[in-house]
């Protein structure tokens, strides 16, 4: 397939997380328009936002897609609503799923709606390590060469779930 290739940012702290994420890597797998062509191990991290809430499950998964941005995020929005995602909780609360378009190609997008790459992925330790996991040479638009972000940012208790033997 012809498209842009895209990175995905999955996360979940409730309801199974591990079941949720993998669940929607497969829910993903079925939009039409997009092929998932690699995912990072799952990962293992604490929540970025109040600490009273379970550890989180995070991964990335690199798609390749011709839809555009804001219809995949549109799809994205609608996989977290069928996982009973409820927006407008509290900020960086427990969640069900969190699918996050992170990079889009080489665009940058700034919308009401949309923002890629997406804010805040260089300071986020779960984001940057499984992306660096499945694309260790990456630049991101804006922001430059995936190792040099990974080497800035701590791991803060990220750790892989299934290590590599």
């Amino acid at each position: 397939m012809d498209g842009t290739v895209a990175y995905i940012g999955l996360g979940s702290n409730l309801d199974d997380p591990a079941a949720q994420v993998a669940r929607a890597l497969d829910e993903l797998a079925a939009i039409d328009g997009l092929e998932v062509t690699a995912c990072s191990r799952l990962y293992h991290n604490p929540p970025m936002g109040p600490q009273d809430q379970p550890d989180y499950i995070n991964a990335v998964a690199r798609v390749l897609t011709r839809l555009p941005a804001e219809v995949l995020l549109d799809e994205l929005l609608a996989i977290e609503q069928a996982h009973g995602r409820v927006r407008g909780g509290e900020h960086w609360g427990p969640r069900t799923l969190d699918l996050d378009l992170l990079v889009y190609g080489e665009a940058v997008i700034e919308t009401g709606r949309l923002t890629v790459p997406h804010p805040g992925l260089a300071e986020r330790a779960f984001v940057l390590y499984p992306l660096q996991e499945i694309e260790p040479g990456l630049r991101i638009p804006r922001l430059g060469a995936l190792a040099e972000l990974c080497r800035r940012c701590p791991r803060d208790g990220l750790r892989p779930l299934d290590p590599v033997a």
